[in-house]
């Protein structure tokens, strides 16, 4: 909260409304945990029906009131000897975005999630599984920021010391690029969330073609609204870029990529493309992610690769969702 020019009167004012918004968020994560609250607050506490397990990740659906299903993927890092675990979280079921790579975005677009049903996938992991995480991931099913505010909410329970205590530098919410949303954010000052950026393309007719979010919101547009995001010094902006074989994959995508993000203060996230279900395209070879890497790093971009895992068990990037479930109940 920006103090300054502001009278007594008016800073009285917004610490009050501020503290009666705790409160009110506070009411609404010990109401998920009660799992009652009306009608809002019945699909907390979901029961899990079904888990896949590849080594240590594993892969939950939950059972939502209405007869629907969450997915959410518990990975597990290690990084310097050190060992934790992510958790990927959703934020609708399906979703309207229409990527051509993702299995979420063949489901089209359920519905939202609830506050409690987003918060409640990080308690199944502590109730159902005995396990806590230490990354909270906005990367699973749906675009969060087109369920913006229960999104936002939800971070804010996490968050909370009264809640679920998770430092917001732990949390990174991942879009596909909606401008709006992302201005959204940024006005709210909360600066230790992390931004990620699903381009996953070098250039407008490329990402056209296999996200249509980018014929109404072009890549001059997003990096216009990306320049203005207002990052802490030790912070960088992450640029997630799925590498499809024969679509994003050549040296001279490479080096369209870096200049397109040479202004920005980013680190590029490669990942090998998890094929959907009746996929167009396989997974990348090895020596093709490797290469994508290498000229990235020559350009001068700071790039990072994402490690395939649970790929077998469609619960990699990308490949969340049950299709069925929405055939069955539009039948």
């Amino acid at each position: 909260m920006d103090v300054l020019g502001m009278t007594f009167d008016e800073v009285r004012s917004a610490v009050g409304a501020r503290v009666h918004e705790i409160k009110a968020l506070r009411a609404e994560y010990r109401a998920a945990l009660a799992g009652h609250g009306g009608d809002r607050m019945r699909a907390d506490l979901l029961p899990v029906v079904r888990q896949t397990e590849d080594g240590d990740l594993i892969k939950f659906v939950q059972r939502t009131h209405d007869g629907l299903e969450t997915e959410s993927v518990m990975v597990p890092m290690r990084r310097h000897g050190r060992e934790w675990k992510s958790l990927c979280v959703s934020s609708q079921i399906g979703c309207a975005r229409g990527c051509v790579f993702c299995e979420t975005g063949q489901m089209g677009l359920v519905r939202n999630l609830s506050v409690s049903e987003i918060v409640g996938q990080v308690v199944a992991v502590r109730t159902h599984f005995g396990q806590k995480v230490r990354n909270i991931v906005f990367m699973g099913m749906g675009e969060p920021f087109d369920n913006f505010d229960n999104v936002v909410r939800a971070v804010a329970v996490l968050n909370d010391p009264a809640g679920l205590s998770i430092s917001c530098e732990r949390i990174a919410i991942s879009t596909v690029g909606r401008t709006e949303g992302i201005r959204r954010l940024a006005a709210m000052g909360r600066r230790r969330i992390n931004l990620a950026i699903s381009l996953n393309a070098p250039n407008d007719e490329i990402r056209s073609r296999i996200m249509p979010v980018n014929r109404l919101e072009p890549m001059d547009k997003l990096r216009e609204v990306l320049l203005a995001y207002p990052l802490r010094r030790c912070q960088f902006l992450m640029i997630e870029y799925v590498l499809i074989p024969g679509v994003n994959d050549q040296r001279e995508h490479a080096l369209q990529l870096a200049e397109y993000l040479r202004p920005l203060k980013c680190v590029v996230n490669v990942i090998p493309y998890n094929p959907r279900h009746e996929s167009p395209w396989p997974a990348p070879d090895e020596q093709i992610v490797r290469q994508f890497i290498v000229w990235l790093k020559e350009e001068g971009q700071v790039v990072k690769r994402r490690l395939t895992k649970g790929r077998e068990h469609m619960a990699a990037c990308g490949q969340l969702g049950n299709r069925e479930m929405v055939r069955g109940r539009r039948g």
